[in-house]
């Protein structure tokens, strides 16, 4: 590995942890993924985390918050677009009809995507505004 790539690693790793110290579950790889969401029973997130400002200023606080609320998914992912960009193709398999979006956050139901925030749906709304969107997703569904 080069030394770019540990440098690039050393700046993403407070970005991972945001998630992963809140009890989020990093796949890393395709593999992982498909082990985590072939047959899925119950309900999971997947957060699908980025380097942007959006990601950390409105997608990881507000699924932080959403994460506080009495009723949460059985199961919680994430991955790194542009970082871990095989288990990030992978997980998208399962986000389709929906276009490649970072950050994005996926609800789903026994392995059926029920509820899809992209992007352009983060970036000019607050974490707030996420977390209430999301805690209404999370009473319907899970």
């Amino acid at each position: 590995m080069s030394q770019f790539q540990f440098y690039m690693e050393d700046m993403v790793r407070p970005m991972r942890e945001e998630l992963t110290n809140i009890g989020i579950t990093e796949l890393t790889t395709p593999e992982q993924v498909s082990e985590n969401f072939e047959g899925m029973t119950g309900t999971a997130l997947l957060v699908v985390n980025s380097v942007c400002g959006c990601a950390a200023g409105q997608c990881r606080p507000g699924v932080a918050k959403a994460l506080q609320h009495a009723k949460t998914p059985t199961h919680l992912y994430t991955v790194f677009a542009g970082q871990d960009k095989e288990a990030t193709a992978k997980a998208r398999e399962y986000l389709a009809p929906n276009p490649p979006s970072s950050p994005s956050i996926a609800l789903f139901k026994d392995g059926k995507l029920v509820h899809f925030i992209e992007r352009h749906q983060i970036e000019d709304r607050t974490a707030v505004d996420i977390a209430n969107d999301l805690t209404a997703a999370f009473d319907q569904h899970c």
